[in-house]
């Protein structure tokens, strides 16, 4: 009876634990850093402390972070919060006609050369499910802040990294968004540690949607016509088609990159000469640069 009293405890133990150590999962934990120290933390609009501090148990995602002292302007921005631990730095600048408080050091007084940053991507698209190097140059500065803008939840400017520079004054960081990402156009502004000077970058991003394809007609006689229409929603701003079917249709023809308009749609009109084969065809579309692809069947010649 002894011997099953103690087995239930120490499995009610491990059970315990268990659950513990799952507390706070998929949450992160804050620590604020400023200069000069002592500004104000508020995280959401809810003061959470002076800084140096730390806020645990943070849900992942996007937050609002201020930081405010007297004297100094403030300093905002949209960051967004991952799993672990995620370091906050804020070098404030003192509001015009104000005279910082003695001892203090301000930005002003941090960096004796002029203060440059410059940004540069590693490709001109990007499809969602990809990764993206951003790299440049930085001067009188210890570290770029980087900020992305684009659809969705980056509308209003999400806080990606403060990376630090090197002795040889570049600095890299390397975007890995994941699938979870709209397709369209995104901007990556590098500034200073002082939000002095910036430079950007504009690059689109495609994928993550569908293609669409229909006809007017599944049957088509020798010299008519057939039109062909859709829709492309991955970003794309062109789609490419090919026809396949018998003879010299069999190994496909490219029928060339059409536009897609304003509203994602698209659509092509087919001349049907009178040397076609009689036959079934197969018409494809699919986005540039073909992350998703979609056919529609029809006939030629037959009654």
């Amino acid at each position: 009876m002894i011997r099953k009293t103690i087995l239930l405890l120490v499995i009610f133990f491990v059970l315990l634990s268990g659950c513990i150590s799952d507390t706070g999962a998929g949450t992160g934990t804050l620590q604020f850093t400023s200069s000069p120290p002592g500004a104000q933390v508020y995280l959401d609009s809810q003061f959470r402390g002076s800084t140096p501090t730390s806020v645990a148990g943070v849900s992942s995602g996007n937050h609002t972070i201020e930081f405010r002292y007297p004297g100094y302007e403030s300093w905002s921005a949209v960051m967004l919060v991952s799993p672990g631990k995620n370091n906050v730095f804020a070098a404030l600048l003192p509001v015009s006609g104000s005279t910082p408080q003695e001892g203090t050091v301000t930005a002003a007084t941090t960096s004796q050369a002029p203060v440059s940053v410059s940004i540069q991507k590693s490709r001109d698209r990007m499809l969602i499910g990809e990764s993206m190097v951003f790299s440049g140059k930085a001067e009188g500065t210890d570290r770029v802040l980087l900020t992305l803008y684009g659809p969705g939840s980056y509308a209003d400017g999400v806080s990606m990294t403060q990376q630090n520079v090197n002795a040889l004054g570049t600095w890299e960081f390397t975007w890995n968004p994941g699938s979870k990402l709209q397709s369209g156009t995104y901007t990556m502004v590098a500034t200073d540690a002082w939000k002095t000077v910036s430079d950007r970058t504009e690059f689109p991003v495609t994928g993550g949607g569908l293609v669409s394809v229909g006809t007017s007609t599944y049957a088509v006689a020798k010299g008519g016509n057939v039109v062909f229409s859709g829709q492309c929603t991955t970003g794309a701003q062109n789609v490419n088609l090919v026809l396949s079917g018998p003879d010299r249709f069999s190994s496909g023809v490219d029928l060339g990159i059409i536009p897609v308009d304003a509203n994602k749609n698209w659509n092509f009109k087919y001349n049907v000469d009178s040397s076609m084969p009689t036959g079934y065809y197969t018409f494809s579309v699919s986005d540039v640069p073909r992350t998703t692809s979609s056919t529609a069947q029809f006939t030629v010649g037959f009654a």
